[in-house]
């Protein structure tokens, strides 16, 4: 999935409360969706937390955060208690979401090959359509990155 045409399909997630989140319910505003392999890991950790502490600026811009893994709806919300995360985190166990932008690509981990989520994020216009996306991000930096991509409101 890249360019600046691409529509996304229609997706819904459940959140760690137990409710649920539509990106079509989104339309009208800048969306980020960034998706990490593991909660409380500590790259996702620090991921989410520089998430976190410019959300107030990507909300000043008009823009909604979403994370994004495979970990179930239990797992979202202690993790999202315990760093005190105030952006909603799909939980994708079926992995519609990860497939959808193709997120999952064989890893290797000391050694072992796996399919496993390449922590990406992608910017999406209001009109429902990536506006710009990175793959296989650096954590340090990326976030603010990402807020320098979102129009001023």
């Amino acid at each position: 999935m890249t360019g600046k045409t691409t529509k996304l399909p229609r997706l819904e997630g459940t959140l760690g409360d137990g409710s649920s989140l539509s990106l079509a319910s989104l339309k009208g505003k800048w969306v980020v969706v960034f998706f990490y392999p593991k909660d409380s890991t500590p790259g996702c950790t620090n991921e989410a937390k520089d998430f976190r502490d410019l959300y107030s600026e990507f909300q000043a811009r008009g823009a909604e955060v979403i994370g994004v893994s495979r970990d179930s709806v239990r797992s979202h919300a202690n993790f999202a208690a315990r760093q005190e995360l105030p952006f909603p985190l799909v939980s994708d166990a079926d992995e519609t979401w990860c497939n959808a932008f193709d997120v999952i690509h064989e890893k290797v981990l000391y050694g072992k090959r796996y399919l496993g989520v390449v922590r990406s994020t992608f910017l999406i216009d209001p009109n429902g359509k990536i506006a710009a996306e990175w793959r296989g991000v650096k954590i340090p930096g990326h976030a603010q990155a990402v807020l320098e991509r979102v129009p001023t409101a």
